[in-house]
Formats: C-alpha cells, structure tokens, sequence
C-alpha cells in the first residue's frame, strides 16, 4: 500500500499520463501500479523484483537514450551501488527536460534518539525492536548514502531543488496513525527530521 503523502508528492511533480516513467527500486510495485492505474507508461526496476517488476539494476536497464519522460525513486537511492555510475546511466535514459521525483530517508540525520523512537513504536506493534539504538544507527549509516551524497551523485546530470525534509518513522514498519506523533516530537525538538524529497530536471 502506498503513504498517501507520498502518493500525492508524486503526483502533483510527475508530467501528465500517458507519460513514461521509470520506477527505480519499485519493491513489491504498488506505486507503478497506482501510476499505471492513471494512465502512465510505467516500467519498473528492481534487483530483487518479481511479476511486473523487472528484476535489474539501475545501471543494467536495457532502455535507448531518452527513453523516459520522468523517473522516480522511493527510498531507493540509498542502496544503489555502484551510485555515480548508476545516476548516469539513469540520466541517460531520461530525455532532456524530464523529470526526477527523489523521495528518501537521510542516513546522517537518522541517529538514537530517532532509533529509540522507532524501536519503542515496534515493539508496541509486535514487531521485533530487540536492537540498540547505537548499533542500529551504526548499521544503517555505515552501508546506506546519505542524501547529501546522493545528491553529489545526480548533480553533474540534474538541475535539483531544494532539499525538503520532513518525517518519516512512521513509514518504516508503521502506518500513517504514527505520523501526527512523529511530527510532533518533530517541533519540540525531540526528534529529527530524517525525510527528505528532492525534484530535479534533466538538464537539456
């Protein structure tokens, strides 16, 4: 199922259907199919993807040179390797213009307060939070890009806005209903914000 937040930050940057976008890191695929759904020509691509969600790497897609009207990629980025090569391959496929919708999660904003948090939340909803906060944070930055770096990667191909933050735990295992109490430890200074969504445009 996909955040309803997200959905709406996807659509509202994406050109209007029928055009054609590339889904990087697509999961299980229920965001192409939503865009599917609307009228867009989607082609998803995941390393590990199964049934319409083909199973390659950014940097092996098989598409000619601006095959692609927008790309999107949902907390995707952080585990791509090689990065630099892969941003490259994925402007190549883009056409001059098109757009990028980068959603993700910060690594170096994600720290024990934040895993403290969000262990508590899934221990509370049955799921396994048997981790130390310190070596949970140790864990995710020490093999996942910061979205700094990330952005180093996509520069040399994409004119980027701003970085928007925002939260994020509740989408982690959680659903919406642990939003509003994310946030609000957001504005009391408790938590970080570790969300954080880019748009880009190919550079003609």
């Amino acid at each position: 199922m996909v955040d309803s937040a997200l959905e709406q930050f996807v659509r509202a940057r994406l050109p209007p259907p029928p055009a054609r976008v590339l889904e990087v890191g697509a999961g299980s695929g229920d965001l192409a199919r939503l865009l599917g759904d609307l009228g867009y020509e989607v082609v998803a691509i995941d390393p590990s993807g199964e049934g319409d969600v083909l199973p390659v790497a950014l940097l092996e897609i098989d598409a000619p040179a601006g095959s692609f009207d927008a790309a999107v990629a949902v907390v995707s980025l952080h585990h791509v390797e090689p990065l630099e090569d892969s941003c490259r391959r994925l402007a190549e496929v883009m056409r001059p213009g098109g757009t990028l919708v980068v959603d993700e999660f910060d690594v170096e904003r994600f720290d024990e307060a934040a895993a403290e948090w969000l262990l508590e939340q899934w221990r509370a909803v049955g799921r396994d939070g048997a981790h130390e906060p310190g070596e949970m944070v140790y864990g995710i930055r020490s093999h996942l890009h910061p979205v700094r770096v990330i952005a180093e990667a996509l520069d040399p191909w994409f004119d980027l806005g701003p970085v928007v933050r925002g939260s994020y735990l509740h989408r982690w295992h959680l659903s919406e209903e642990f939003k509003p109490a994310e946030e609000a430890l957001i504005s009391e200074g408790r938590l970080p914000e570790i969300g954080a969504r880019i748009v880009g445009t190919r550079r003609i």
